[in-house]
């Protein structure tokens, strides 16, 4: 098989902030081409996707505001392209992205829809077109599910015309996890638990994030040998020591009072942050300072509140940060919080915990197989105000506690490495396919 690389100067680079170069995603424009040779050609599509560079334009946080999901696709990504795989992601388009362009040795990143900020901007649309079509040069579909009504019908639309393959990742089970917070999410537990459930059953091979999930899917009647569990996982090379990747020292909490207790992710109702700010104002530590790293559209209102709390002090919203300068911020973190609603599992946990700074999160969704509580985090009941308060308390008041929690998570978080779960993906696409031994080889320096 050829690469999945692109004809001439008109795919740009995921790598940077470049400008467009095409507006063209039309199928021959996405013709492979190389001299290599890929052991194995996947068509991944996921509704959001890492932002390349430095992150999204200023205006992107309203279309796809940066959270797990776009980390977890962007890191199997590049890890599955060290191990030779050719990959063509097919993803939403926010504002200041390029409509095709490389990422790593061997694999494009193409996004399509309109530039409105509802419906995951329509994508679905023109990927009803496409996706089929690509899906005729590729050797199985890989989809990720999250918030999104499409993505199944889409990927099974393609891997039944093309009789390939389908892989699914639930991200968010929309069926089982998540909570109904308005209209929208009424709407999309209701039809999209219908097509997760179709996609469940239809899917050759299914990755559940966390052992819960599995679970579900089970006893729900989904066969226990098509479904697998590979969690989000951690990059070693960019959590590495700071003389390896940041050999200026960069300090993104440079000047904010300690101890800090941060919150990383979207700033969406989902993630329950109004919870963290009224804790805040309960914390019996003057000295506790807040930190909010990420955008979304729920920013205003949690300004607003923090305002009405009398704690403008005391919290910094710092916005977007690139997934590269995360590493740096837990490294000048105390204490991480995450407060949701529901949670299928949460990279920012293991990030933290790869790190060694405690954590302190709801026991939700498939938080508690990640978080035992007093060994390796502290848990406390979702919505409950006070339990995280204390917890908070707890930790910026003991020392010795926070560093076995952080001692202990470490330990645990060490087996959430990418090139790892990269393997375990492989042998995912190997029981799919049928051909044993695809992740028998080593990463690549280069693909093909």
């Amino acid at each position: 098989m050829e690469h999945g690389g692109m004809d001439g100067p008109a795919a740009g680079s995921e790598g940077t902030s470049s400008s467009e170069g095409t507006s063209s995603t039309d199928e021959a424009s996405l013709a492979p081409a190389g001299p290599g040779q890929a052991r194995l050609r996947v068509l991944r599509l996921c509704s959001v996707f890492e932002p390349p560079g430095d992150g999204p334009a200023a205006d992107a946080v309203r279309f796809d505001p940066v959270g797990g999901m776009q980390t977890h696709t962007g890191e199997l990504t590049r890890a599955l392209d060290g191990f030779g795989v050719a990959q063509t992601v097919v993803t939403t388009r926010p504002p200041g992205t390029m409509p095709v362009a490389r990422l790593a040795n061997a694999s494009l990143v193409v996004r399509l829809g309109l530039p409105v900020a509802r419906f995951r901007q329509f994508y679905a649309v023109p990927a009803a077109r496409l996706v089929p079509q690509l899906a005729a040069r590729a050797d199985l579909v890989h989809a990720h599910l999250g918030e999104d009504l499409a993505v199944v019908p889409v990927a099974l639309a393609a891997a039944r015309r093309n009789r390939i393959p389908l892989v699914l990742t639930v991200h968010t089970s929309v069926r089982y996890t998540m909570s109904v917070t308005g209209p929208r999410s009424a709407l999309l537990k209701a039809l999209g638990g219908w097509w997760e459930r179709h996609g469940e059953r239809r899917a050759d091979q299914i990755i559940a994030l966390t052992p819960r999930l599995a679970r579900i899917l089970i006893s729900h009647g989904v066969p226990a040998h098509r479904v697998r569990v590979i969690p989000s996982g951690v990059r070693p090379a960019l959590f590495a020591p700071p003389q390896a990747h940041e050999p200026d020292g960069h300090d993104p909490l440079a000047g904010l009072p300690r101890p800090r207790v941060v919150f990383l992710g979207r700033l969406h109702p989902q993630k329950n942050v109004d919870l963290l700010l009224t804790a805040a104002a309960r914390l019996t530590c003057p000295d506790v300072h807040v930190v909010l790293v990420g955008d979304g559209p729920h920013r205003r209102p949690l300004e607003e509140l923090r305002d009405r709390l009398g704690l403008r002090a005391r919290v910094t919203f710092l916005g977007f940060v690139g997934h590269d300068h995360v590493p740096a911020i837990l490294r000048g973190t105390d204490v991480v919080v995450m407060p949701s609603r529901y949670e299928e599992l949460g990279t920012a946990l293991v990030e933290a915990m790869y790190s060694g700074v405690p954590v302190v999160a709801a026991r939700t969704g498939g938080i508690p197989d990640l978080v035992t509580d007093g060994l390796n985090g502290l848990l406390f009941a979702p919505d409950d105000v006070a339990g995280l308060a204390e917890a908070i308390d707890r930790l910026v008041a003991d020392a010795a506690l926070c560093r076995r929690l952080g001692d202990q998570g470490r330990q645990v978080a060490a087996g959430y490495r990418w090139d790892r779960l990269a393997r375990q993906v492989l042998e995912v696409y190997s029981a799919a396919l049928g051909r044993p031994g695809l992740a028998a080889a080593g990463p690549e320096s280069g693909a093909g």
